[in-house]
């Protein structure tokens, strides 16, 4: 493997390894790390350290570093915590550039671990030396061979997934699971703490790993979320991810002053970008490897249409439920497959899908069948359940079925439904490197991921480098005070920004608000100006369809005695005046800052119930076309654009264009903390739309 950065080579082409712990002692770690060195088949030097010396598997243990001799790039240190600077200190002045850190008792531990921590990257960076760990169990690649972990014999056998993670205790059980699954690993690396090496600088690195087909992670969180999400989209264009983050019950940092920051949680933040970056999210472990198995054995569908091949009507049945709920579609089998099919089976079979061949289909049956259904143009990719046959064996079945799948450019997928009497034929087909499974929801779900993944390599790629608004937009901005932006501030920023917006006109009192009125123009609607009201209609702070100056002046009065009665400590600036908006829908549309990932979107059912309706949708800025026209499909507040029995269609494409252009707004000008539009009026379909009420905050997310 050559690593992406340079500095990582040593971890993955090591001309010699050093063992800084090794021990003689079988109950010890240190002794299991030499033993899976030596015995894993590493084609390098290998050397032991230990002050005690001796020998170990027929190697000298050296009393020191700089007694060992060349060549050697990579250290493995298993000492005492407080005996690791040191340690470290030894490799650099050997000129050693990279360095694992299996031994605990760092951050993890405290305040004095983290204490050495830090002290162990002082060293590091002394000497120009890269970093794994501490507290990991190690990297392991297959391929080189090497294993710089202490876990049990036997490793996992050579395969084509990579399985990066933030915890050890994962990796020890992954690589027992496995073992048992007919699944190989291409390489395995735990990253401990992550004092410097992180999940993105190994996602980077393993993506140019000619033996890795599918990168598969096991993330508590990420170092930097732009930088994860600009890997991952990098990698992704060749190499399918697919992730397990855990945590997903912290419900994160929050905003409430806004709709857009109450609905929006970290677990909702991690969801968007791995959307946008095109990392599958897995909800289990056992998921996450299951996909992986998939991804890296089946070609990709052109489509979601399904065929399912069963010998029996339940099974069928669970299937298409299973398929369906994926967001699957399940195939309509053509009037030439359905006649090819009635040649091969008995009148009671079905032909329809899902097809039901009966129980007495033999292999040659069952090889048949799935030819012709695989030959159907409408037909994306096959499920082939096979409950143990009560006349065959079903090894016979996955004999004949081989060299089809083996050939066939759609994916299919076995189900060898049973646990005894489906052995063989599960050998048969892991032997081949066919994806199989025990039940029809874990094929269903691993059907989804390879869309999903389909769907991705189709989607085009935002080049941010063409985002463009207006010239000194920014600076503007700059030049605002940190908070919550006026009115006037407000109105001009979107008009800078190409934004849609009501004029808005500020009333200190009911004369001012009359003759703002007369100027704009009736009916108009009158809202409280005040910055400590954010939102306005929970005092009764809003009035619309004000008709002449009487209504004018009389809800002036109205509004301003109902927020002092609601809030008698907010400051009253008087009101603000709109022209009403023509009749249309109302949705809302956000941005809110995450600290993580950057800016993200919102989109969702508008007016005072949004919080509690929940109708909403999230994607990272800058958003694309389809990425945008997926929030409105993903939300009821989208798909009722569309019109829905008597609410008339609105202007879909100008909702789509104001999330785009705020997206670009938000990634042009960091200075924005959070933006929320609600409502924001959609008119008939040709006319646009108009944002109603708009709050703005500059300044840090808090």
């Amino acid at each position: 493997m050559t690593a992406y950065d340079p500095s990582l080579t040593p971890f993955f082409t090591p001309r010699g390894v050093v063992l800084i712990g090794a021990s003689r002692e079988p109950a010890k770690l240190g002794y299991g790390l030499a033993r899976n060195l030596v015995r894993c088949g590493y084609p390098g030097a290998i050397h032991f350290v230990n002050p005690k010396g001796g020998q170990l598997f027929s190697r000298e243990i050296f009393k020191q570093v700089s007694d060992v001799p060349d060549p050697v790039d990579l250290a493995v240190i298993l000492a005492p915590a407080g005996a690791v600077p040191a340690a470290l200190e030894e490799c650099g002045k050997r000129g050693i550039k990279a360095a694992i850190i299996a031994s605990g008792g760092f951050r993890e531990t405290g305040a004095e671990g983290a204490g050495l921590e830090a002290e162990c990257m002082r060293v590091a960076r002394q000497f120009g030396m890269r970093l794994i760990g501490p507290n990991c169990i190690g990297l392991l690649d297959t391929h080189l061979p090497l294993d710089t972990t202490f876990l049990q014999p036997p490793g996992p056998q050579a395969g084509e997934i990579a399985f990066i993670s933030h915890s050890g205790a994962i990796c020890a059980a992954i690589v027992d699971w496995i073992a048992g699954q007919g699944i190989g690993l291409s390489c395995l690396i735990s990253l401990g703490n992550q004092a410097d090496v992180n999940e993105t600088d190994m996602l980077a690195a393993v993506g140019t790993d000619d033996q890795t087909r599918v990168i598969t992670l096991y993330l508590e969180g990420v170092s930097d979320g732009r930088r994860f999400i600009e890997e991952a989209r990098k990698v992704g264009q060749h190499k399918p991810v697919a992730a397990l983050k855990v945590g997903r019950s912290e419900s994160g940092r929050k905003a409430a002053a806004s709709h857009t920051g109450a609905l929006a949680g970290a677990d909702t933040a991690f969801e968007a970008a791995f959307r946008k970056a095109g990392v599958l999210r897995a909800h289990t472990t056992e998921q996450l490897i299951q996909w992986a198995k998939a991804l890296a054995w089946c070609p990709l569908p052109k489509g979601p249409r399904v065929a399912v091949l069963t010998n029996a009507g339940g099974p069928g049945v669970t299937a298409v439920d299973a398929i369906e709920e994926e967001g699957l579609q399940l195939a309509q089998i053509s009037d030439t497959t359905r006649t090819a099919l009635l040649k091969l089976l008995p009148s009671a079979a079905s032909v329809h899908n899902p097809v039901d061949m009966l129980a007495s289909a033999s292999p040659e049956v069952y090889a048949a069948c799935l030819e012709a259904v695989l030959a159907d143009e409408g037909v994306d990719s096959v499920m082939v359940l096979c409950p143990p046959p009560p006349a065959y064996s079903a090894g016979w079945v996955a004999k004949l079925l081989i060299p089809i799948i083996q050939s066939s450019p759609k994916p299919v997928i076995v189900v060898m439904m049973g646990e005894r009497l489906i052995q063989e034929g599960e050998a048969f087909l892991r032997a081949a490197e066919i994806v199989e499974f025990r039940f029809a929801e874990t094929a269903a779900s691993a059907l989804g991921a390879l869309w999903r993944r389909a769907q991705y390599l189709q989607q085009p790629v935002v080049d941010e480098s063409e985002i463009k608004l207006a010239p000194g937009l920014r600076e503007w901005v700059q030049s605002l005070p940190d908070g919550w932006l006026d009115a006037p501030a407000v109105t001009e920023l979107f008009n800078r920004a190409g934004l849609p917006i009501l004029q808005t006109v500020r009333a200190g009192s009911a004369d001012a608000a009359v003759a703002a009125a007369g100027k704009l123009g009736y009916p108009v609607v009158m809202k409280i100006d005040s910055p400590d009201i954010l939102h306005k209609s929970d005092v009764g702070g809003v009035l619309l369809d004000l008709q002449d100056a009487e209504a004018v002046r009389e809800g002036y009065e109205t509004v301003i005695q109902r927020a002092r009665t609601a809030r008698p400590e907010a400051r009253l600036d008087g009101m603000m005046l709109q022209q009403m908006a023509g009749e249309g829908q109302e949705v809302i549309a956000g941005m809110l800052r995450d600290p993580q990932f950057g800016p993200m979107m919102m989109f969702g059912l508008g007016g005072t119930e949004v919080e509690g309706l929940k109708d909403v949708t999230f994607e990272l800025a800058p958003l694309s076309v389809q990425e945008a026209d997926g929030m409105l499909s993903g939300t009821w507040a989208g798909r009722k654009l569309d019109g829905f029995r008597n609410i008339p269609p609105a202007d879909r494409q100008a909702v789509q264009a104001v999330l785009i252009r705020l997206s670009q707004l938000a990634m042009q000008v960091p200075e924005l903390a959070e933006v929320e539009i609600n409502p924001l009026r959609v008119l008939a379909p040709g006319s646009g739309a108009l944002a109603i009420d708009v709050r703005i905050r500059k300044g840090k997310q808090s």
